[in-house]
């Protein structure tokens, strides 16, 4: 059975599947398209030349070539011109009937619709392009890896000199904010050439569940969980990493959290593999949680703590997105296969006390996976 056509239309800045086929920033919107395996490019006058040298066996469509200084003399706005070009250049193609990228804009869809052109939107088979990551790919998370343990360093530092003050750690005299740490964090990270965005994780239980970014001073005797995510400026390509750290007496429940997170991230890890699917591996931590009494999303959450034990995923593929396919959870039906990159970060958490949570990024291998997260899982800073 023949492979089916693909078309694309967007940004490599802003659409991963683009900047997989074409790896090079482009800040401008284009039409690619992989016919009968090659690639063919709708090329701008002021990319051309990057293009073409970055991709040398694709089809270069010029815009120049198909009535694009004519049709800045007519009466056209730029969106009108623009999906004129795009409608010749598809038809120069040759293209009829493709896979696209639900993200593909409404309005150029609707144009190449009306010109005759079947366009089935199919994320699975656009991602799945981009699974097994390029040698370029795995480059980029690579780098951005080594600026997230930097970023994870600099905020141990910062945790490691701080003192307890009642409940809450102090610095030089003053409060360890959550911003405070933040900053430190971002500042290393772009040291590296992988900057973090501005709302990377400095939590505790006296933050809210889930995505909250964490403020203010930072407790005593508690955990800390720091959850960064840099990007690769060269690549664009994502890595992702999480640590849980204690300032002062680690209270024993902490330590219980520990010692069964720790069992089931290890079981979690030791049993990825190609063809294991993220709903397995989240079901075997869920296996390990609650045979230690903990509630997990399999089972749903306790009336008394609607957030406690494992009230989410086990984590999601990484590269040109930070939560890509393949997912880790209750409806990660894809199997693993050789190349994916894939973040697994299992945690618990308990209301009034907080969350232990570790997270490490995995490469699939034929026999297994490797580890490509190097930074010790110590609870003490």
């Amino acid at each position: 059975m023949a492979t089916p056509d693909i078309l694309l239309y967007g940004d490599t800045e802003r659409h991963p599947a683009l900047r997989h086929e074409l790896p090079i920033a482009i800040m401008d919107p284009f039409l690619l398209g992989v016919i009968d395996g090659r690639i063919h490019i709708m090329a701008s006058t002021l990319e051309r030349d990057r293009i073409a040298a970055t991709a040398p066996d694709a089809v270069l469509h010029d815009v120049r070539e198909f009535g694009y200084e004519e049709l800045m003399d007519s009466d056209m706005s730029s969106d009108e011109m623009w999906l004129e070009l795009t409608s010749r250049v598809a038809a120069a193609m040759g293209i009829r009937e493709a896979l696209a990228d639900p993200e593909m804009p409404l309005a150029v869809a609707d144009r190449l619709r009306a010109d005759g052109i079947k366009l089935t939107p199919d994320r699975t088979a656009i991602e799945a392009r981009r699974r097994v990551k390029t040698e370029a790919e795995l480059g980029g998370i690579r780098s951005a890896q080594r600026a997230a343990e930097a970023g994870m360093r600099a905020a141990a530092e910062l945790l490691r000199r701080a003192e307890p003050d009642g409940d809450q750690l102090r610095l030089d005299g003053e409060p360890l904010t959550a911003e405070a740490i933040r900053a430190a964090m971002r500042d290393a990270c772009a040291a590296h050439g992988a900057p973090a965005p501005p709302d990377v994780m400095v939590t505790s239980g006296w933050d809210g569940f889930g995505h909250d970014p964490g403020s203010g001073p930072r407790p005593a005797g508690l955990p800390i969980t720091i959850d960064l995510w840099p990007r690769d400026e060269e690549s664009g390509c994502w890595a992702d990493m999480t640590r849980t750290f204690v300032v002062g007496d680690v209270p024993d429940e902490v330590r219980e959290l520990e010692r069964v997170v720790t069992e089931g991230f290890a079981a979690a890890r030791d049993a990825v593999h190609p063809g294991i699917t993220g709903r397995e591996l989240h079901g075997i931590t869920c296996d390990v949680f609650e045979a230690a009494g903990y509630r997990t999303q399999r089972t749903g959450p306790a009336d008394d703590d609607p957030n406690g034990g494992f009230q989410f995923g086990l984590g999601h593929g990484v590269g040109l997105e930070v939560h890509e396919a393949p997912s880790l959870g209750r409806l990660g039906r894809e199997p693993l296969v050789t190349g994916d990159v894939i973040a697994i970060e299992p945690g618990l958490w308990k209301t009034g006390l907080g969350e232990v949570r570790f997270e490490d990024l995995l490469l699939v291998t034929d026999d297994g996976s490797t580890t490509l997260s190097e930074y010790p899982y110590d609870l003490a800073p």
